[in-house]
């Protein structure tokens, strides 16, 4: 996958792209990182990427030509189309769904804005995702663009080594991930579930799978909305709802 950004800060993402995972993704030829400063591609004499809004406002726009032309620089040389996806509040949310999307794409641009927005003919006519990685507002692109590049990266085949370590991971099934333990299986007096000592491998894949429901009933409910529940799992709910009324 080549991943592409386009950025005002580019030194940003020096630390992000050359550490750990990232860094074993590219190192292994399954990823390449290019940081692009935008503001090289103006035409103005004081290298300006931003103006003024029309009809008056708040704040400085960014403007089209050095996003146009940044993006026709990457892309001059691409093998395949890509996706390029803007950085801002007002898109898409951004899921592991979205993260397994975008993973199958073999070329990606992040544009990351800054300043007031965006003149509006770049979301019309320059990318093809617009995403948000939550309703708050950041001083700019780069970091919502560091998490998306990260969940993506790391959903490549290859990448973390266990195959299986994704998709066991909180979300991948719709529900959030099971409690984990590791050694020793006494701690100040706090143990193990006796189950995962078993050595059952069906009533450990059993416990994990109740206890990944009541964790997601506690905590994010909202994700069992639209999740096929079967009867057992009606009934745990129904009993854990019922715990919880009694205090």
């Amino acid at each position: 996958m080549q991943i592409d950004v386009l950025s005002l800060f580019p030194d940003m993402f020096t630390g992000v792209f050359q550490s750990s995972i990232l860094k074993k993704a590219a190192d292994n030829d399954l990823a390449s990182f290019h940081v692009t400063d935008y503001r090289d591609f103006s035409l103005d004499k004081h290298h300006r990427v931003d103006d003024y809004p029309y009809g008056g406002g708040a704040g400085m726009v960014l403007t089209a030509q050095p996003l146009f032309d940044a993006v026709d620089h990457v892309t001059a040389q691409a093998k395949a189309k890509p996706r390029v996806i803007l950085m801002t509040p007002q898109g898409e949310r951004f899921d592991h769904q979205k993260a397994v999307e975008l993973s199958k794409e073999e070329h990606l641009i992040f544009i990351c804005g800054h300043y007031e927005g965006y003149d509006e003919r770049i979301r019309e006519h320059l990318v093809t995702d617009e995403l948000s990685i939550g309703d708050y507002v950041l001083t700019g692109g780069e970091l919502p663009a560091m998490v998306m590049i990260d969940s993506v990266v790391r959903l490549l085949p290859g990448v973390l080594g266990n195959e299986a370590s994704p998709i066991a991971d909180s979300f991948s099934n719709g529900l959030l991930e099971h409690p984990q333990y590791t050694r020793p299986a006494d701690f100040r007096g706090m143990k193990v579930p006796e189950v995962l000592l078993s050595g059952h491998h069906k009533n450990i894949e059993a416990w994990r799978h109740k206890e990944s429901l009541r964790r997601t009933f506690e905590r994010r409910p909202d994700l069992l909305e639209n999740y096929p529940l079967s009867e057992q799992e009606k009934q745990w709910i129904n009993d854990w709802q019922q715990a919880k009324k009694n205090g």
